[in-house]
């Protein structure tokens, strides 16, 4: 696989499993995926962050699956959450989906998003 991470020295150590830096080494296809939310295929939305959160990453890992790749094949997430209690119910799942790969990534805490009923949004991309 053509994707190299890197925390590298000089650089404050990472508080939880991600890389500062991910680089694709390959010509391989890149997927750019569009933020994905805690509704399920049948348009309903769980009240409550972490469950939105468990829904938002099985959309992701649908979306993988679809191309034909995992979540070793994450090269950058951004999470936007709106509610700063979410940050540890987003790090445990968050680590249970990437099961030891660390890509880089962003998160941020946000005043809302696009439905007030939505908590969490995940965007990646993801390379072969």
């Amino acid at each position: 696989m053509p994707i190299k991470t890197s925390n590298p020295a000089g650089v404050h150590k990472p508080g939880s499993p991600y890389s500062h830096a991910a680089l694709v080494t390959g010509s391989g296809p890149r997927l750019v995926i569009s933020g994905q939310i805690g509704m399920a295929a049948d348009g309903t939305v769980p009240p409550d962050g972490t469950a939105q959160i468990a829904v938002a990453l099985q959309n992701l890992g649908t979306i993988l699956a679809a191309h034909d790749m995992a979540p070793a094949n994450i090269v950058k997430m951004t999470v936007f959450l709106t509610d700063v209690a979410l940050i540890k119910s987003w790090r445990e799942q968050r680590t249970a989906f990437m099961a030891g790969h660390e890509s880089a990534s962003t998160l941020l805490i946000v005043a809302g998003l696009a439905d007030p009923r939505l908590l969490v949004e995940v965007e990646a991309e993801a390379a072969f």
